[in-house]
């Protein structure tokens, strides 16, 4: 077994306010990658497990959100491996996306 993939994204929106936008978001984010489907979401307090296909594979995970960053967790399964980096980026790039504040850059 591999490492897990980890992602951590700073905000300063709170954590109620970052569980909100995440519990509302992951949905739409995860709907624009055509390759990616979510098999299950389970929410607990302010943490999210879920599990994921893509490309025929499963990934399992874990968001941990914390007052001040989101902590993402996911591990890949061998054949996506591969795509590491490629998902690193793109998880630090919607989740950073839902996490600012409207006007803030």
């Amino acid at each position: 077994m591999s490492a897990p993939l980890v992602v951590s994204i700073p905000h300063r929106l709170g954590r109620e306010e970052a569980v909100r936008r995440l519990k509302t978001g992951l949905g739409r984010a995860a709907a624009s990658i055509p390759v990616m489907q979510v098999e299950e979401e389970r929410w607990s307090g302010d943490t999210l497990a879920f599990r994921i296909r893509a490309l025929g594979q499963v990934a399992t995970g874990q968001v941990d959100v914390g007052d001040d960053q989101v902590r993402v967790e996911v591990v890949l399964p061998w054949l996506l491996q591969r795509f590491a980096e490629m998902a690193r980026a793109t998880i630090k790039k919607r989740g950073q996306l839902l996490l600012t504040k409207d006007g803030e850059k």
